[in-house]
């Protein structure tokens, strides 16, 4: 475990340079032209990417790991993840650490790990094979086995990983993370050439629920954006004044690009409970509106499900039967739409739907570029003026605005995968989907 004094003072190295550049700003923003973060002006940006690049990681990597000086190399892994570091010296300091992968704590392997899973996808194969041989703790385990099998996905490397598995975990199968993975293995590439059930079947079941939704609709490849609407409980889908369907670009891809079953991994299918609204602190989400989604297994099951405090919960209820229902049979059929319930009981929690102040030059020759990728969270884009701090353009305001043009704050929201087309989700392909449910 890692003591308490490299906890803090990881979260210092992270807490000094938001510090430098930003100050606290309102939880009160609610209208567009009241929006504000000074951490998006040019001045900040340019002190934060220094900040970043030369004290986080720069500095960090000259040094050589040891037990005084380890919680820096976690700290500089997580920056390379989420801004997709990459050079020599970077390679060299991810190099440095898998010299002493067996000494390190486990959160630094962890943070290793999804760092040479972000920005380095076949240069540390030998390493990898090395951790998943040695790997004792599950998510270690899966880490490695996921970076191995995006390398080389058939059945018969697939098959070698099980039986890794099988010869580490003799109990694997009463490990969630680890069932989930070995069906991962299992079934991914056929997953990726399956139709979709009927969409008109899942808007109808809705509109039947009378409950308010948004579907984010998006590809199986996560480097490609996708975008989102929102059902009204009455079955309408929101429109432009002119009749056009509202559409709002969202991304669906976690910085790391892992597997939706592991902790910052893309972004699970299924769906998610929306809770209301809030604004954020996190300087990185920015200030305008979120969506705060629950997950199953997330907090209470009363609040999942969104039924009456008044009512008292009867523990021996069949959730997963529960959740299948807010859905119709052919989807709740459909494996994928399992990804948040198993995510959910295998832990992973905080996921929501927000903006974004992160710069996206960091991403400009990524395929989602201008949009930015997240620690796993749907982030809609957002372009900022750097000059004064005040939007361009919003894709989550639009968002949050139409949601809550009808009554209530609360609904369902869908994540779904449409496709393995290796390009963004297009205004024709919503708006075909949609046509056929409003032509019924």
């Amino acid at each position: 475990m890692m003591n308490l004094n490299h906890y803090i003072c990881i979260m210092k190295i992270w807490a000094v340079i938001i510090l430098l550049i930003s100050t606290a700003e309102s939880v009160a923003q609610q209208r567009r032209e009241d929006i504000f973060s000074s951490f998006v002006t040019y001045d900040k940006r340019m002190k934060f990417d220094h900040e970043l690049r030369q004290r986080v990681v720069a500095n960090t990597f000259a040094m050589e790991p040891d037990s005084s000086n380890e919680y820096r190399f976690e700290s500089a892994c997580n920056a390379i993840s989420q801004y997709q570091l990459t050079g020599d010296s970077i390679k060299a300091g991810l190099q440095k650490l898998f010299n002493r992968y067996q000494q390190l704590e486990y959160d630094t392997r962890r943070a290793l790990l999804e760092a040479v899973y972000a920005v380095y996808p076949d240069e540390f194969l030998t390493e990898v094979n090395t951790t998943l041989s040695n790997a004792v703790f599950p998510k270690l385990f899966a880490m490695s086995a996921a970076y191995l099998f995006r390398n080389d996905s058939s059945i018969n490397n697939g098959n070698l990983i099980k039986i890794s598995m099988v010869e580490q975990f003799p109990g694997y199968d009463t490990i969630p993370l680890l069932s989930e993975l070995e069906k991962f293995i299992n079934f991914r590439n056929q997953q990726l050439i399956t139709n979709i059930p009927d969409l008109a079947s899942l808007f109808r079941h809705n509109r039947n629920a009378k409950r308010k939704v948004i579907y984010s609709l998006q590809r199986w490849n996560r480097d490609y954006p996708g975008l989102a609407i929102v059902q009204y409980a009455d079955g309408r889908f929101a429109r432009h004044p002119d009749g056009r369907l509202m559409i709002f670009e969202q991304l669906a891809r976690s910085a790391s690009n892992l597997p939706y079953f592991i902790t910052n991994g893309s972004t699970p299918q299924g769906v998610y409970s929306i809770q209301g609204g809030a604004v954020s602190r996190n300087q990185l989400i920015g200030p305008t509106p979120n969506f705060q989604l629950t997950m199953p297994y997330e907090g209470r099951w009363q609040q999942y499900f969104q039924t009456p405090d008044s009512i008292p919960w009867d523990s021996t209820r069949n959730v997963e039967a529960m959740y299948n229902q807010l859905m119709p049979s052919n989807w709740a059929g459909y494996a994928p739409m399992q990804e948040v319930f198993n995510a959910g009981k295998i832990g992973r929690t905080e996921i929501i739907a927000h903006g974004t102040t992160i710069n996206p030059e960091y991403f400009k020759d990524k395929p989602y570029y201008p949009l930015t990728p997240t620690m796993g969270c749907l982030c809609a884009k957002e372009l900022w003026n750097i000059s004064n701090g005040r939007l361009l353009i919003s894709e989550q305001y639009n968002l949050v605005s139409t949601f809550s043009a009808t009554p209530g704050s609360k609904g369902l929201f869908f994540v779904i995968n449409l496709n393995n087309q290796q390009k963004p989700v297009t205004r024709a392909d919503i708006e075909a989907i949609v046509k056929r449910y409003e032509a019924e």
